[in-house]
């Protein structure tokens, strides 16, 4: 009998990014811990992705933040690239949150150390992302952020949920965190109910 073929060896995934193209973008807290779990760690990464927008001037659709991940739906300037946005928003929310636990000496630390490494808040790698190809996957996407606390029994209603883009969308703009409407809508907003 003949020896089985060797199984390839898996490498690692690039990044294929389009020009201008819709990103669906996930990333974990380190080993999927809920290190988001606490409202004032959600608020400083909800002002942190405001920042990021602002200085690296992509178009954003929808987000939710959960307490062990995050999901985003973008589109970066065609010069521009994702990763380094998404680079400038998980540092900058590491820093600030670490620095704290370890002024507090925080036992969740332990758990966030590998040996000698320094501690790490997110999952190591850029997450996981993908190109939008039509419309149809796009509301398909902006119902699934939305509608993620609820099937993770954290609320009742999508707009119940402060950490999210649901309420912008259902034209609660006092207060949130602005989205772009959805792209080549002539009449944005009107009669959308991406959060359902």
């Amino acid at each position: 009998m003949a020896d089985a073929p060797a199984l390839p060896i898996r490498k690692r995934m690039r990044r294929r990014e389009i020009p201008g193209g819709l990103r669906f973008v996930t990333f974990s807290c380190q080993r999927r811990l809920p290190l988001l779990g606490r409202a004032a760690i959600r608020d400083v990464l909800t002002a942190a992705l405001i920042l990021t927008r602002t200085q690296h001037r992509f178009e954003l659709f929808a987000w939710v933040v959960m307490p062990e991940h995050v999901h985003l739906m973008v589109r970066p300037r065609p010069e521009s690239k994702l990763h380094d946005a998404l680079r400038s928003l998980k540092t900058s929310v590491a820093k600030r949150v670490v620095s704290r636990w370890m002024d507090l000496r925080t036992p969740v630390l332990e758990q966030l150390r590998t040996g000698d490494k320094p501690v790490r808040f997110w999952q190591k790698g850029g997450g996981f992302d993908r190109n939008l190809r039509d419309m149809e996957e796009f509301c398909r996407e902006v119902r699934c952020i939305h509608r993620n606390p609820v099937t993770r029994g954290l609320v009742e209603r999508p707009e119940d949920w402060k950490w999210s883009s649901a309420r912008w969308w259902m034209g609660m703009r006092e207060g949130e965190v602005e989205c772009d409407p959805p792209p080549g809508d002539p009449k944005p907003w009107e009669g959308w109910r991406g959060y359902a």
